[in-house]
C-alpha cells in the first residue's frame, strides 16, 4: 500500500507549466513522462512536449531503462542546471563569511556560530511546537516550519505507524558542503524539539549523493 503524503504548504506554489514539470521532478523524484503525465493531470503527449522543450534548455535529461518486457522507458530526471533552479540561499555570501570566520576564529569560532544559530533554531521550533501533543501534529508541524524556510519539506506517515520527514531542498546546501557541522546541529535540533520520547534518524542525505534529506521519526518504545 503506498503512503499518503501530507503536505506541509510550501512557501510558493509554481505557476507557470514548466515550473510545475521542475518541481514534480525535484519534489518526487526520475520518472516517465507517463507518470509525470499523471502526477500533473495532463495528457502524456503535453507532457513529452514540456520535457522536451526543458531538455532544450539542459534542465532536464533522460536515462533509457527496462522497467519489464517490451522497450526501455525514457526516465527523466533534473540535470545539475535544473537543480539550480531552486537555488541554494545566498551561496556565495555565505561561503565567503565561513571562509572569513574560519580565516579569523578557527574551528571553534565556526563551532560557536554553528552552535548559536542551533540555540536559535531550538528556541524557535520548541514555540511553534509547545501546542502540539501528537507526534503526527508535532511532525506535521516541524514539516511546515522548514517548509517556510525553503526545505520543500512534507511528511510521509510509513505502514509501521513511524513518519517519514522529507526535505526535498537544501537553501543550506553550499554552507553544509563547507561545514557539516550544520547538518549534525540540525538533526541534534529536530531530536530535541521532538523530546526524548521520540527517535530521530537521518535515512537519505543529500551531501552523501541522495536526492533529498529525509528523517525517520517514531516513537520510542516503552522499554
Amino acid at each position: 500500500m503506498t503512503a499518503s503524503i501530507l503536505p506541509a504548504q510550501p512557501e510558493a506554489a509554481p505557476e507557470t507549466a514548466d515550473e510545475r514539470v521542475l518541481f514534480a521532478l525535484k519534489t518526487k523524484g526520475a520518472m516517465t513522462a507517463q507518470r509525470l503525465a499523471h502526477h500533473l493531470a495532463i495528457s502524456p503527449v503535453a507532457a513529452r512536449k514540456q520535457l522536451a522543450r526543458l531538455e532544450d534548455a539542459a534542465l532536464v535529461q533522460f536515462q533509457e531503462e527496462a522497467r519489464g518486457p517490451g522497450r526501455p522507458e525514457r526516465v527523466w530526471r533534473l540535470t545539475a542546471k535544473g537543480h539550480g533552479r531552486f537555488p541554494d540561499s545566498h551561496s556565495d555570501l555565505t561561503l565567503e563569511l565561513i571562509g572569513s570566520i574560519r580565516r579569523l576564529f578557527g574551528e571553534e569560532g565556526l563551532d560557536r556560530l554553528i552552535g548559536q544559530r542551533e540555540q536559535t533554531m531550538q528556541h524557535s521550533y520548541e514555540s511553534a511546537l509547545e501546542t502540539q501533543n501528537d507526534l503526527k501534529d508535532r511532525v506535521a508541524a516541524l514539516a511546515r516550519i522548514r517548509a517556510r524556510e525553503g526545505y520543500m519539506a512534507e511528511v510521509e506517515p510509513l505502514e509501521d505507524g513511524a513518519f517519514l520527514l522529507i526535505e526535498n531542498h537544501c537553501p543550506i546546501c553550499a554552507a553544509a558542503t563547507a561545514c557539516q557541522g550544520f547538518c549534525r546541529s540540525e538533526l541534534s535540533v529536530f531530536r530535541t524539539v521532538l523530546g526524548p520520547e521520540t527517535r530521530v534518524e537521518r535515512t537519505d542525505h543529500i551531501l552523501a549523493g541522495a536526492r533529498r534529506c529525509a528523517y525517520r521519526i517514531e516513537a520510542r518504545s516503552g522499554d
